[in-house]
């Protein structure tokens, strides 16, 4: 896929995750990996909803800005994600409510924050660890993602939202839906006893459609 036709992917998911209610106002951000290592992402304080082509950022792999609209201020940690990650080449950000409101419990074990419900779970996003706290902007961050992005693909980022990378933009978003969906399952059963999938069951499915 050019340039101009990624571009496009981006204002069309971007629209979709803002009519969906998994982005609001001007937060979360999108981006895509070119074949050079360049990627363009989402310009800062846009909304995901009213995106234009021309105005998506574009930055070299150092974060150097080379065009469009000056990019998010957490453009840094998809280039983190990227660099563990050479078969990525998407990644979504979002502060979706489910989600965000599971980065805020206290967790006993922070290394998968989030039960095994359900095989589609299981396939899309994986073992989901939480990453600690830091400020929106600090390039800390990034080196704290960059540790847990080299064996997940997913990961959850305290009192703040999930990142989520994807050999597609595609693949990118339906992994960051199925990890919302499975976060509000979470909330509804509560205290209610559940049935998370055996350790026999996972394996199984790693087996069978590998990351």
């Amino acid at each position: 896929m050019n340039e101009d036709a990624l571009r496009d992917e981006i204002v069309r998911f971007g629209a979709l995750l803002y009519a969906r209610g998994l982005a609001h106002g001007s937060a979360g951000n999108l981006s895509v990996r070119l074949d050079d290592g360049s990627i363009l992402v989402t310009p800062t304080n846009s909304s995901l909803g009213f995106l234009a082509p021309e105005r998506i950022s574009k930055v070299d792999a150092g974060g150097r800005h080379l065009g469009g609209d000056p990019p998010s201020k957490e453009a840094f940690f998809h280039l983190a994600v990227y660099e563990e990650r050479p078969a990525a080449r998407a990644v979504v950000h979002l502060h979706s409510t489910n989600a965000v409101a599971v980065s805020c419990l206290c967790h006993a074990d922070t290394s998968n924050v989030l039960p095994p419900l359900t095989a589609y779970h299981v396939m899309r996003v994986g073992k989901l660890p939480l990453v600690p706290y830091f400020r929106p902007g600090d390039r800390q961050l990034a080196e704290a993602v960059r540790g847990f992005a080299r064996s997940h693909k997913a990961m959850l980022l305290a009192n703040h939202g999930p990142i989520v990378a994807g050999k597609t933009l595609a693949e990118a978003v339906h992994a960051y839906e199925e990890l919302e969906e499975t976060a509000k399952l979470f909330f509804l059963i509560g205290e209610r006893r559940a049935a998370p999938l055996t350790c026999e069951a996972i394996e199984d499915l790693e087996r069978h459609f590998p990351s």
